[in-house]
């Protein structure tokens, strides 16, 4: 298929995981990815697997000269921008009575602050027609026992979603959440390990965890023409997990 072809695309949180199975869809389709990511070594290895269509930036979310430089690299190398996946998050268990203000800012800074500029320092470089993607997660419309700042930063984005496509009624660009469920990357292995992995996916109505493929599928769909009768909108990709 080729419904992204001649998109440039930004994808934060791009060397591994949800981002990194998103940005591979969009390469498939026809679009150039730009990879944004704290790890030099995954965004070189990245890069190795998507071939020409792909170009690493190495910076934070949370720092917001490095979200100066990925756009002024955009704006000089391709000139507009069609599609941002601000997908960059982390997460970690805290019982209420242990959490910590270290837990609570950097959850916070990269999941809602970083979020934030990601989408707002963008926002020059697109038109009518592009698409904003905003990584949800099913934990933010549940109740998790030790997971409730993470949870929070969550539901702060669906919040975020709504809002801003009243903002942008105007612009002719689109916004929307894509919220997984137990998708079987990296981070989610180092926050419940294989057997709470394998755990949590049986819980679902699927019985199974879901791949980095399947979000990126939708990911896809929500960056393409296919879905341009929807903003503000959340989609999720959690195997039911949330939604009986």
């Amino acid at each position: 298929m080729s419904r992204l072809k001649g998109k440039t695309a930004v994808v934060t949180g791009g060397g591994s995981g949800i981002g990194l199975g998103a940005a591979k869809r969009f390469v498939e389709e026809g679009a150039f990815v730009y990879l944004f990511g704290r790890r030099q070594e995954a965004l070189d290895a990245a890069v190795a697997q998507l071939g020409p269509s792909a170009r690493a930036v190495r910076g934070s979310v949370t720092d917001l000269a490095d979200l100066d430089r990925l756009y002024a690299t955009v704006k000089a190398e391709r000139g507009k921008l069609d599609i941002v996946f601000a997908n960059a998050g982390t997460g970690s268990f805290a019982r209420l009575g242990e959490i910590t203000t270290e837990h609570y800012d950097q959850i916070f800074d990269i999941n809602v602050k970083g979020l934030v500029f990601t989408v707002q320092k963008a926002l020059p470089l697109m038109t009518a027609g592009s698409s904003i993607i905003l990584t949800g997660s099913s934990a933010g419309v549940m109740g998790t026992p030790q997971f409730s700042i993470y949870s929070a930063t969550k539901a702060a984005i669906r919040n975020l979603a709504r809002s801003w496509a009243l903002d942008l009624r105007e612009t002719g660009i689109r916004i929307n959440v894509l919220s997984p469920g137990p998708i079987k990357t990296e981070l989610a292995l180092e926050v419940l390990g294989e057997e709470g992995m394998d755990a949590l996916g049986a819980t679902t109505p699927l019985g199974r965890e879901g791949d980095p493929k399947e979000t990126g599928a939708v990911a896809a769909f929500l960056a393409s023409s296919d879905s341009s009768f929807m903003t503000g909108g959340e989609v999720f990709v959690d195997g039911g997990l949330a939604q009986v």
